[in-house]
């Protein structure tokens, strides 16, 4: 994994390989910012404030080993990624104003296809997630991950929610039924107003042009005949005459323009052109006469009609403003009868629905009751299986906590339920109760812990000091990797807390576990460190930067260095050195032992 602008470090590159890997380095050396750099390559939120101040944008690379028929090489393959010999190159882009790229296989995705991966590839656990542990609805994710129930939780998730959804509208139906009938009323009286009016689309428009067409008929009809004359020179008593003689129509101008050219037309061919056009001229002027004359014999007064249109167009100007202001034609346009005819349609439907009520009461109470039988069959198969698997992990994380420096430790997972009158029926134990029920099913998940013998079984979250949490997270991750395996593990500093013998067993764990599985620990203990198969060290320059020199692989005369600046604060006391010489020697021959 190649890390550039992220945090203090400003270009690093760590060589991450099989078995069990340490990262270790002085305090603010940007330990961290490796698991950080993890997180973001796997798809995590992208934070710009890790950008460095000096840096446009930090950049993330890695290279996976994946198991090309496997569940990761499918999820980047359906998003258009490929493979290399069986590798995965992922990288992420944050830039310092907040915008993020992803690319995997040499393609652009979504960010969301690096976290579909990382689900499948790494599980990552730091101190913050020892305080998600402590939350209740992270405590029954636990168990539903190590019961394998998680699909029966969507499933009854899914059902809940319909459940849900059912009661809304039932309850919106029974307790709004006097609004209903009243707004059922004022719909039926609108309809009926809309029938007796019997509108018709376009019907508004076309009244009103007849509308203006009549009560101007007899200057349309003078315009028209003045007009029919200009062009045919008919009518001159109409158009009047002048002083030199009758007045002269249009089309005899055209004609004497055209009878003027027609000699001499075969002697230009431009002239010719202008005599073609006259004529056509002469013959729009013909067409245009005998239009003229056809209106002005059509045009009539009628007063009656005219009475008649503006009638009908009072009704439907009544209808517009009651019923037209938030349909098809309100807003920038003037209502018009369109939006009548819409809010009627509407009316309509609605009117179906609320006519309905008796039927639909009915429908929703029996689907109710089919919803709440399936939510409790389901429910109770959920619950029996969360209880046989809490026993099952239980009894598998007291053996890791034995291993782990807690020989008398005893976990145990309570599951517990709330009665409720108006909850559902669900098979408990063998016996019928009404208790409530939520998304995730009616079983209240709880971890309490018995630290050691004579101790009474208390919640994690007040009978755990941050060591033994520590060492809770690690045994019920042991537990977990067997019922829901990943390839890769990273623990950020997960022995916080811990030291002496307890910081020997979590080594010995870690050791343990990576024999099945990549393991990556940041920590900042040498009993940790000295188990590792490679340890890789952070080192700061002097302005305080991690360079791509600053993280380097160690081998064991540097390991033995650095475990002793672990143990003394310095690596070249010679009683540290020994005693870190031996911590290493120790750790490599049990791992060697426990892997022959």
């Amino acid at each position: 994994m190649r890390i550039r602008g992220l945090g203090v470090i400003t270009d690093a590159v760590l060589e991450l390989g099989p078995g069990l890997t340490v990262v270790t380095g002085e305090t603010g050396a940007g330990k961290t910012m490796v698991v950080t750099g993890l997180g973001l390559l796997l798809g995590g939120r992208a934070d710009s404030g890790a950008v460095r101040a000096d840096a446009a944008q930090a950049v993330v690379e890695g290279r996976v080993l994946v198991d090309p028929s496997g569940p990761v090489a499918k999820a980047a393959q359906d998003a258009g990624a490929e493979l290399d010999d069986n590798v995965l190159l992922l990288a992420r882009t944050v830039t310092a104003a907040g915008r993020s790229r992803a690319h995997a296989g040499g393609r652009a995705v979504p960010v969301n296809v690096l976290a579909e991966i990382a689900s499948e590839l790494v599980t990552v656990h730091g101190q913050s997630d020892q305080l998600r542990l402590l939350q209740p609805a992270r405590q029954r994710e636990t168990l539903d991950r190590f019961a394998g129930t998680r699909a029966l939780v969507t499933e009854h998730s899914q059902l809940h929610a319909g459940l849900r959804e059912v009661e809304r509208q039932l309850e919106d139906v029974v307790t709004h039924a006097r609004e209903r009938a009243h707004e059922a009323a004022q719909l039926r009286q609108g309809l009926e107003e809309i029938e007796a009016v019997d509108p018709q689309s376009g019907e508004d428009h076309q009244l009103r042009d007849e509308d203006a067409r009549l009560g101007h008929a007899d200057a349309l009809r003078l315009a028209a005949e003045q007009a029919h004359a200009a062009l045919t020179a008919d009518g001159a008593a109409s158009a009047g005459e002048t002083g030199d003689g009758p007045a002269t129509g249009a089309s005899e101008l055209l004609g004497a323009a055209r009878h003027a050219i027609d000699p001499v037309r075969d002697h230009d061919p431009a002239l010719a052109e202008i005599g073609r056009r006259l004529s056509e001229l002469g013959f729009l002027v013909a067409d245009l006469a005998a239009d003229l004359a056809s209106y002005v014999a059509g045009i009539e007064s009628d007063p009656a009609r005219l009475a008649v249109v503006q009638q009908r167009r009072a009704e439907l100007g009544a209808l517009v403003r009651r019923y037209g202001q938030d349909g098809p034609g309100a807003g920038e346009l003037s209502p018009d009868v369109a939006a009548v005819l819409a809010w009627g349609q509407r009316a309509s439907k609605r009117l179906l629905e609320l006519d309905d009520d008796g039927d639909r009461v009915e429908q929703l109470r029996t689907r109710r009751a089919e919803l709440r039988a399936r939510l409790g069959e389901l429910a109770g198969r959920l619950h029996l299986e969360r209880s046989a698997a809490a026993r099952r992990l239980a009894d598998q994380v007291a053996v890791e906590l034995a291993q782990l420096a807690m020989p008398n430790a005893r976990l145990e997972v309570l599951l517990t339920q709330r009665d409720d009158p108006d909850g559902i029926i669900v098979q408990l134990d063998g016996a019928p109760r009404t208790v409530a029920v939520a998304a995730h099913g009616v079983d209240d998940v709880e971890l309490q812990l018995s630290p050691h013998a004579g101790a009474e079984l208390r919640p994690v979250a007040k009978g755990a000091s941050g060591g033994e949490l520590s060492r809770v997270m690690l045994a019920l991750e042991v537990v977990l990797a067997g019922a829901d395996p990943v390839p890769t593990f990273v623990f950020d500093e997960v022995d916080a807390g811990v030291g002496g013998r307890a910081a020997i067993e979590i080594g010995r764990r870690l050791a343990a576990l990576a024999r099945s599985a990549q393991v990556i620990v940041v920590t900042h203990l040498p009993q940790v460190a000295a188990y590792a198969d490679r340890h890789l060290l952070v080192l700061k320059a002097d302005d305080g930067a991690v360079t791509e020199s600053g993280v380097r692989l160690l081998d064991d005369e540097a390991r033995v260095a650095e475990l002793a600046r672990m143990l003394a604060g310095h690596e070249e006391s010679g009683t540290a050195r020994a005693h870190a010489k031996e911590l290493r020697e120790t750790a490599a021959a049990e791992v060697a032992n426990a892997s022959s």
